[in-house]
């Protein structure tokens, strides 16, 4: 298992990487990508050697998260955002339920925290119906937190990396790329905190976002209006 987490600036990586050390489950790679940092790399000295540590100029985080995939070894992908933390048995829980049932990708319910760490809300996740509702839905707008995605490594190899051009919605991207082959599975466990806080990409960058979400759903809406066609019949 390669859990990637992109750093830039963040306070909170300290946290991330003790959260990802923390699993139950141990045959796990941790890579830190630092994707330009000029703050808060001190936090990372106390783990240099637990983690992989790859330093590089900043490029954004597709950039981090493709050079964290070219860089693992493992047979899973895990992502973990560096102001977000995994439960103590994400891994082990996920894994398990991907093995069982010879599932390629999975993802699961989130609770949000605030500055502090203290849940702010309860589980919040998104179990469609039926692969029609499922696609339809994603068409409207990313109903998957990416630090919840577990995949087989060979889905990148199939699909491709996350796209660099995209500064906001790498992950809306690539989960459209992905169902067009493979089924997302749902595992109705909350195993990702999702921190809430002012300096969040999310927050700062509301209307670039927003811009670059209707472009991400233009560019697959044919693709995506076929597989609904397709799949309905």
């Amino acid at each position: 298992m390669s859990i990637i987490i992109p750093f830039y600036n963040c306070a909170y990586i300290d946290q991330a990487v003790q959260s990802a050390l923390n699993q139950t489950y141990k045959n796990i790679e941790v890579i830190v990508v630092d994707d330009g940092s000029t703050q808060y790399t001190h936090k990372l000295q106390r783990y240099l050697r637990k983690i992989k540590y790859i330093k590089k100029e900043n490029g954004g985080t597709a950039s981090a998260l493709n050079t964290g995939i070219r860089n693992a070894s493992g047979k899973y992908f895990a992502w973990l955002s560096s102001d977000d933390l995994y439960l103590p048995r994400k891994i082990e829980k996920q894994l398990k339920y991907m093995i069982k049932n010879n599932f390629d990708v999975s993802y699961t319910p989130v609770i949000k925290i605030n500055n502090n760490s203290k849940p702010i809300s309860k589980p919040i996740g998104y179990e469609l119906l039926n692969k029609v509702s499922f696609y339809h839905t994603m068409q409207r707008g990313c109903v998957i937190n990416g630090c919840t995605v577990m995949m087989k490594m060979k889905v990148f190899s199939d699909i491709g990396l996350f796209n660099e051009k995209l500064l906001y919605t790498q992950d809306y991207d690539l989960w459209l790329r992905v169902m067009q082959k493979y089924d997302f599975h749902y595992l109705p466990a909350p195993l990702v905190y999702y921190r809430i806080h002012e300096q969040m990409g999310t927050k700062k960058y509301d209307q670039a976002i927003k811009e670059e979400v209707q472009f991400v759903q233009q560019k697959h809406m044919e693709a995506i209006n076929h597989l609904i066609q397709k799949t309905g019949n």
